[in-house]
C-alpha cells in the first residue's frame, strides 16, 4: 500500500504546538519557521544570562531551560515586580524528519536561536531509472 507523506507535516505540528494561544501565552515565547533545509526556532529570553541557559535533546524531545534572576538582590524591597523571574522551561517534540544530532544554538540580544537541519532521509531526492533494454530483433514473417 502506498501512502502520501509530507516530510514537513511534523514541523507544522510542532509550530502549532509551541506557539501557544491567546488564552495561554507561552512563558518562553517563540517563533518557528522553515528556512531552506533547516527548521529555525527563535525564543525570547530577555534579561537572561547565556550561562544560565541549558539545551538538551533526548530522543526527539528538545528541552530549553533558562533562569532569570532577580536583578535587585535578596535584601531589596521591590516597589514594582512585573517581569517574570525564576526558572523557565520549554519542550519541543521534534519529528523524525529533523536531525537532532546537528542542532546549533546561538544567543544574541536576548534571543536564543536554534537551527535544526532537516534529516537527509526526509529531503526530496531524484531516483534514477535503470533500463535493461535488450537489442530488438527483426521478425521475419
Amino acid at each position: 500500500m502506498l501512502m502520501r507523506t509530507d516530510p514537513f507535516r511534523e514541523l507544522d505540528r510542532l509550530a502549532r504546538q509551541v506557539l501557544g494561544t491567546a488564552a495561554r501565552p507561552a512563558a518562553m515565547p517563540l517563533d518557528a519557521w522553515r528556512e531552506g533545509g533547516e527548521f529555525v526556532v527563535a525564543l525570547d529570553l530577555p534579561g537572561v544570562e547565556v550561562d544560565s541557559v541549558d539545551i538538551d535533546v533526548e530522543r526527539n524531545v528538545l528541552t530549553v531551560k533558562a533562569e532569570r534572576k532577580d536583578p535587585a538582590g535578596e535584601n531589596t524591597e521591590m516597589i514594582a515586580a512585573e517581569r517574570p523571574r525564576g526558572v523557565f522551561s520549554r519542550q519541543l517534540v521534534l519529528g523524525e524528519a529533523l536531525d537532532t544530532d546537528a542542532v546549533k544554538a546561538s544567543y544574541d540580544a536576548g534571543v536564543l536561536t536554534l537551527r535544526i537541519p532537516v534529516a537527509e532521509k526526509a529531503k526530496p531526492r531524484r531516483i534514477e531509472i535503470a533500463s535493461e533494454s535488450t537489442p530488438r530483433q527483426a521478425i521475419n514473417a
